[in-house]
């Protein structure tokens, strides 16, 4: 009988260490603000028997990839537009799950105090993926620095531009590179999250910047596979309280915006 008790005893504490070890998940992300807002949650997610395990990156392809390929459970680093762009090209079927915050793309230099002292000829640096290099040729249209073809183009290049009084000359670059070629160039159109990486205060800082109305909602983003996992669920909960507001708008003043 004190077998059989044994034996239903350790089948109990498996059952539970199963339980334990599937909510238990690992996300990838950007170091600032991603991974920061994620690490503020740990505490809160532990308590409701999820285990947050966070990988930070400097790039926006392998955080898609290794969730792709099950080596992560979700990402949390980019918007819709490229998490579209990203599937369409890779042949991926990642989703998003929750929207949670806007950072305001900017338009930066150590060249000029502001965007009409540009001298004709001078170098614009801008992310070489199609929708963040779109992103900041649309930030520079509606700063009247160019005029593109179709304003409503998010994936507009250089090609677009109808016309471009200063004859600004454009290098597309890795958007992680940036703000550290920023004094080899006129100006550069970087993404909010490694403008804070380098200490660049978007709202005090930048020329030009996108106003509350972006479109470019950051997401969690995991696979068709895994959207509906319990801890999936709660991390994507978690991720739209009220304490995390509170937390993006003490923390980054303005510079990352709630979605929720």
């Amino acid at each position: 009988m004190k077998k059989i008790i044994s034996l239903v005893a350790a089948a109990s504490l498996f059952a539970s260490a199963g339980a334990f070890a599937a909510d238990k998940i690992s996300v990838g992300a950007t170091a600032v603000p991603h991974a920061e807002i994620l690490e503020f949650l740990k505490p809160t997610l532990a308590k409701q028997g999820v285990t947050l395990d966070v990988k930070v990156f400097t790039d926006y392809v392998q955080p898609n990839v290794q969730v792709a390929e099950k080596k992560l459970d979700a990402n949390f680093f980019q918007h819709q537009p490229y998490l579209n762009e990203f599937n369409k090209g890779k042949g991926t079927t990642l989703v998003s799950v929750a929207g949670v915050h806007v950072e305001p793309f900017g338009a930066y230099s150590t060249k000029v105090k502001k965007l009409a002292d540009l001298k004709e000829g001078a170098t614009v640096a801008i992310p070489n993926d199609a929708t963040n290099g779109g992103r900041a040729l649309l930030l520079l249209d509606k700063a009247g620095v160019i005029t593109l073809k179709d304003k409503k183009n998010i994936l507009a290049t250089s090609k677009d531009i109808a016309a471009n009084p200063k004859k600004l000359k454009f290098k597309e670059l890795e958007a992680a590179t940036l703000p550290r070629i920023l004094n080899q160039v006129d100006l550069a159109l970087i993404n909010t999250n490694y403008a804070l990486e380098a200490k660049l205060n978007p709202s005090k800082d930048a020329l030009a910047i996108e106003g509350s109305e972006s479109p470019y909602v950051n997401i969690l983003v995991t696979r068709t596979d895994n959207k509906d996992a319990a801890a999936i669920k709660k991390l994507a909960a978690a991720l739209k309280t009220p304490e995390v507001k509170k937390f993006i708008a003490d923390k980054y003043k303005g510079a990352v915006v709630p979605a929720f």
